[in-house]
């Protein structure tokens, strides 16, 4: 009888209630390699025509890792950023998507990352520690359907199918995603620690989120 008692805290302490909070100064850590853990952003949009999702991350892996995964009933990687740091590439999909190169992120440093995305023109483009990177089409269909935003894992369904192997392990903070394009001036405020009015979806300063499994908040290193 203990035994299955202990075995039912384990199972409701793994994932936790959906919560609302201010996170500055905080990061979350992911400390092992899993196909389970992360943490999921809520929100009530549906639809979604342009796109700026902004973060800063700190890692060792040499590998590939997943940064940031929305899915939608219909498209599994309605947007995806996607890193591949043995090859100094960047994925970024909205549906499908364009490759990134001569990205240079290395081990063990902080970077501020942005990416955005207008179904106007289709076009994506990422910016890395202040600096732009080419432009690149993805698709100009908006983006449809409750998703399901992922912090840590890649999805390759509509909320699931996690792989070990594209597990993200290390900090992620300071997370703000847009419905609209933000402008350069904007991005560079972001990269800058400067004032920047919070993400409209996903807000840093008010974030709405579940964690699954052993994901930690924690203060924030002074060098971030």
């Amino acid at each position: 009888m203990m035994e299955k008692l202990f075995l039912f805290t384990a199972l409701m302490i793994s994932t936790c209630c959906a919560v609302t909070q201010d996170l500055s100064g905080k990061v979350f850590v992911f400390p092992k390699e899993t196909n389970t853990d992360h943490v999921k952003l809520l929100t009530t949009r549906s639809t979604f025509y342009n796109v700026t999702v902004c973060l800063r991350f700190l890692t060792d892996l040499n590998r590939d890792y997943s940064l940031f995964s929305m899915s939608t009933p219909t498209v599994e990687n309605a947007f995806l950023i996607y890193g591949e740091p043995a090859n100094h590439v960047f994925h970024v999909n909205s549906g499908s998507g364009p490759t990134f190169h001569a990205v240079p992120f290395p081990q063990n440093t902080w970077h501020s990352l942005c990416s955005t995305w207008g179904h106007g023109s289709g076009v994506a483009q990422i910016w890395l520690n202040g600096k732009p990177y080419v432009k690149k089409f993805v698709t100009n269909q908006p983006i449809s359907g409750k998703p399901i935003s992922i912090l840590g894992q890649e999805q390759d369904s509509y909320g699931g199918r996690f792989d070990t192997a594209q597990s993200f392990v290390g900090m992620i903070s300071d997370v703000h995603m847009w419905d609209q394009v933000l402008t350069p001036t904007e991005i560079k405020s972001y990269m800058n620690h400067k004032h920047v009015t919070p993400g409209n979806v996903f807000n840093w300063r008010s974030l709405q989120y579940e964690i699954t499994g052993q994901v930690l908040v924690d203060d924030a290193p002074d060098d971030m």
